[in-house]
């Protein structure tokens, strides 16, 4: 999942992104979270702020610096929270949101990441392959 420590929408779905982190691991599915805010690096989003985040969050998962956005690059990522679950093979098998209403956690209908989880584990097609994120774009240089 690529975040951040200052974009609303994250800090709106913390309880969502922890939500489903501790059920990947306890399912065995590794978790990464990859802050690749490169332009913002020198303020909220330092690695010294993000180590600080994490621990306030009590992230069980790594909590990583993407330096010069590489990763984002590769993936094609645009936004914070947005979210890439990679089969056994390393095949990307859903790319997009958390869940079907990153603005109001009582109205969701749809957890899109638990799902493609549990589907990928079960050997199932995943039904909603991508999803539309909603978030703040990740701050390139």
């Amino acid at each position: 999942m690529f975040s951040c420590n200052t974009c609303p929408y994250v800090i709106k779905n913390q309880p969502r992104t922890y939500e489903v982190s501790k059920y990947a691991t306890g399912m065995g599915v590794g978790v990464a979270l990859l802050n690749s805010n490169e332009a913002k690096r020198g303020d909220d989003d330092s690695f010294d702020e993000m180590k600080k985040y994490a621990a306030a969050q009590s992230y069980h998962w790594k909590y990583l610096v993407d330096k010069n956005h590489k990763v984002a690059d590769a993936f094609g990522a645009n936004r914070t929270p947005e979210c890439f679950l990679f089969d056994a093979n390393g095949k990307l098998v859903y790319h997009g949101a958390i869940d079907d209403n990153p603005s109001d956690a009582n109205a969701v209908t749809r957890k899109h990441l638990l799902v493609a989880i549990d589907e990928m584990l079960a050997g199932k097609d995943i039904k909603v392959k991508e999803s539309r994120s909603v978030g703040c774009t990740i701050k390139r240089l």
